[in-house]
């Protein structure tokens, strides 16, 4: 269990999302004195220079080329997992065997069932746990979702959701290997469905509810492309695009859409609530401010206004700077480990956890069959499918 050091990490991957992490783990006790931190313990690569070289930069105690060791470790108490998608049940699935906690990069499995089965994992073994959604950890949106909670939209009518990327636009561009395994089906499982669209899905799952049905459209633009580890040219079978329309339980309606083929946009999130008494507005590339409208008031001077959320009072924002200076990307990662060691430290539940990863992945299921049926689907019910497959 954690030590008078700290939360005891071994880490999965030395990419991109392993520095975000590492940062994380590192700024956290700084910035939020009242949790412990992190012992950064060891990390895991498969090229063992790489490994060794990140341990160094990103200060971990040790390395391994072989994340079974990590997993076998008594000095380790969570299993953070920023590894591509089609390694990360098996790692989660043996770590809470194992008995530790485990984190994992979105989204949790290439599949519903791999996702379903490493949620079963982790509640079995009763073990924390929690899915990188960091997006939730944005203050701007933060806020939104304490004024959602407290009436102030009221009943919400629509929702639109939108994550534009332009970088695989190029048919030059390979599918495979350690920078492009996202075009490759047999790793990432999905293409933007399950990449740019679970972030959009998780923050409605949080901000609306439950989504009943959906009815989706996907397309490939590219349908061949060079893999980098084979030198051959291979079909292409993941989304490079995808639209869906969803109805919520509650019976409020949203569109979704998802590209990497809209040029200019590196990673355009944004997203729209519509309410009875009010709307609210978020963009990424703006994404410490929130905007606003209410229908108070009086009606001449009723418009949008634009909340700087960098106030003490805003969530989060109180660890950080003087109000007027703004935060980022990074900072939201720091949020969510915060979160996650303050519910270990009382005991309670750190959102997102599997079960939420899960019913985003039940979301991206139905789009996906949606896509092949060209006819409205149900979103599975995960909760009584974890149950019963639990039971067996």
């Amino acid at each position: 269990m954690p030590t008078d050091r700290g939360l005891r990490v071994g880490l999965v991957g030395a990419g991109f999302m392993g520095r975000t992490h590492s940062n994380a783990y590192h700024q956290v006790s700084r910035f939020f004195p009242q949790e412990r931190g992190a012992d950064l313990v060891a990390v895991c690569s498969r090229d063992g220079a790489k490994a060794q070289d990140f341990a160094t930069q990103w200060g971990y105690g040790g390395h391994e080329t072989d994340w079974r060791k990590l997993v076998a470790r008594d000095d380790i108490d969570l299993i953070d997992i920023a590894t591509p998608n089609d390694t990360h049940a098996e790692i989660a699935e043996a770590a809470a065997k194992a008995g530790k906690m485990v984190a994992c990069e979105k989204p949790l499995g290439r599949s519903l069932a791999e996702s379903r089965r490493m949620t079963v994992a982790v509640e079995r073994a009763d073990v924390a746990n929690m899915v990188w959604y960091n997006y939730r950890r944005v203050p701007a949106l933060a806020l939104a979702k304490q004024m959602i909670d407290e009436g102030r939209l009221g009943r919400i009518f629509h929702s639109r959701f939108k994550f534009l990327q332009d970088w695989t636009i190029s048919a030059d561009l390979p599918q495979g290997g350690a920078g492009t395994w996202r075009l490759d089906a047999a790793v990432a499982g999905s293409g933007v469905t399950g990449d740019l669209l679970a972030h959009c899905i998780d923050a409605a799952l949080w901000l609306v509810g439950p989504v009943a049905e959906v009815s989706g459209t996907t397309e490939v633009f590219v349908p061949e492309r060079v893999h980098a580890l084979t030198g051959k040219r291979e079909p292409i079978t993941l989304d490079d695009a995808s639209l869906f329309l969803a109805r919520f339980a509650n019976g409020s309606l949203a569109t979704f859409e998802a590209t990497r083929f809209a040029r200019g946009h590196k990673a355009l999130f944004t997203l729209e609530l519509n309410g009875e008494k009010g709307s609210v507005a978020w963009d990424l590339h703006d994404l410490h401010r929130l905007q606003f409208f209410s229908y108070d008031g009086d009606g001449a001077t009723r418009g949008w206004r634009s909340i700087h959320v960098t106030d003490g009072d805003h969530p989060y924002m109180k660890a950080w700077w003087v109000p007027g200076l703004q935060i980022g990307y990074e900072h939201t990662f720091v949020h969510q480990v915060a979160d996650f060691m303050s519910g270990l430290r009382t005991g309670t539940k750190t959102v997102p956890d599997f079960a939420d990863g899960l019913a985003v992945d039940a979301v991206v299921d139905a789009v996906l069959k949606s896509a092949r049926s060209r006819s409205w689907e149900t979103v599975e019910n995960i909760e009584q499918a974890a149950r019963l497959e639990g039971a067996a």
